[in-house]
């Protein structure tokens, strides 16, 4: 038997068709395709046939592809050993219809969501006594291809494609799709990979959770760990923030408000009633609770209410050694560290070097030594009006935040500043 490689098809082509036995005759209908997600995500397990011979009621079962074979034709048949089994009722499978075809997907590839009318399938290792069998998921249709398929399904399929054909594609690798499922505890035994948004860039999560309808937007935000959905909820407005902690419990707010930076969690928790502020602090762990409760006591609009407290800070008598090594143990977010602050005794700015400085320093060389960055820093009560003017003046990456001792207590990035003049325009 020569080798049918490759043949491609689709769930709308597919559904409805006839398997056949060893022997020719009907031995059911396509109804479904079951995949595996915790066993192999990029392959049908199995398909899900309604018996030709079933009396009664929808009588359905589960023939995995590997027991399947392509005649020369083209006809689905059952190898002379397949075997067969009900389909289970655990939910532990994806059924392509059921929770694709109509449905919301995440393509996290253009970071967009989008809705499914098709799935290309592509038959493989199509051999009648050689290897066996596999149905491959290639990409999931979103455009009128894709749509046309699905209006004239059960048509014979050259007129169909011949039709679909007029349209131009518009499809999406399945390597691109991330599922949506309502169900937060059904999207964890399906064990669908969340690697995929955890890559992505949190705002490109905040607005696809912007574009979602308020079932999914909470099952996608529930199924987020903690430290993606601090890094989400830090990029979306206040309305929408509350929105998406609502219905979780204190203790699963507290756990997300530990990872957020401080100063974005105590703007969250200000815009909640005391009581519940309260609460979620209770959570907590005491000292991200001491600096949240810090930040709390500030106006929003004053430069204390923007700024966070994790920063890095060494003595105006340490080397380069030193903070490298402070560097490494920095717990916040690595990524806005451009400057190390060096203090005197009484937290006092005594010096800023530039992070650049630092990396092509000796590791024995005192900080002090190094050529510094010039020194501008703002107070507590500073407004937001004053703070972004001083980060146009002196073009700023970031801007110490001083007490009433000139003491040095926060600092503000430049994107805090970003996202209070998109506030205001």
């Amino acid at each position: 038997m020569t080798k049918n490689a490759n043949q491609k098809t689709s769930v709308s082509a597919l559904m409805g068709a006839a398997v056949v036995d060893a022997h020719g005759s009907t031995f059911g209908h396509v109804r479904e395709f079951a995949v595996a997600p915790s066993v192999d995500a990029a392959h049908v397990h199995g398909i899900v046939l309604k018996l030709a011979s079933a009396k009664r009621g929808d009588r359905h079962t589960l023939v995995p592809v590997a027991q399947l074979q392509l005649t020369p034709s083209g006809a689905i048949q059952l190898r002379d050993s397949a075997s067969h089994s009900p389909l289970p009722d655990d939910e532990s499978y994806l059924l392509l219809e059921r929770d694709l075809l109509d449905q919301q997907i995440i393509d996290v590839h253009g970071h967009k969501v989008v809705r499914v009318n098709d799935v290309d399938l592509v038959w493989e290792n199509c051999q009648q006594d050689g290897p066996d069998l596999s149905l491959r998921i290639a990409e999931v249709e979103v455009g009128m291809r894709g749509a046309v398929r699905r209006l004239l399904k059960g048509l014979p399929r050259e007129p169909v494609n011949s039709i679909a054909a007029r349209f131009g594609a518009s499809c999406i690798p399945w390597d691109f799709v991330d599922l949506i499922d309502r169900d937060p505890a059904r999207r964890v035994r399906l064990r669908v990979e969340q690697d995929r948004l955890s890559k992505m860039h949190p705002s490109d999560i905040a607005d696809i959770l912007e574009e979602l309808a308020p079932a999914e937007r909470q099952a996608l935000f529930s199924s987020l760990d903690e430290e993606v959905a601090a890094e989400a909820l830090e990029e979306v407005k206040p309305k929408m923030q509350q929105s998406l902690i609502e219905s979780l419990d204190s203790e699963q707010i507290a756990g997300i408000v530990e990872e957020m930076d401080p100063g974005a969690a105590a703007d969250l928790l200000s815009e909640l009633t005391d009581e519940r502020s309260e609460a979620i602090l209770e959570e907590m762990d005491p000292e991200e609770r001491q600096e949240v409760e810090e930040l709390l006591e500030f106006s929003g609009d004053s430069a204390a209410g923007r700024m966070t407290t994790e920063y890095v800070a060494l003595p105006a008598t340490a080397i380069v050694d030193q903070a490298v090594n402070a560097l490494r143990d920095f717990e916040g977010d690595i990524e806005t560290i451009t400057d190390i602050y060096l203090l005197d005794e009484e937290e006092r700015i005594t010096g800023l070097i530039p992070l650049v400085r630092i990396l092509l320093a000796k590791a024995e060389m005192p900080l002090a030594n190094l050529p510094q960055g010039h020194i501008v820093s703002c107070n507590v009560d500073a407004n937001g009006r004053k703070v972004a003017e001083l980060f146009d003046k002196y073009n700023l990456r970031s801007l110490p935040v001083v007490d009433h001792d000139r003491r040095l207590v926060g600092v503000i990035h430049a994107e805090q500043v970003i996202a209070l003049l998109r506030a205001r325009s």
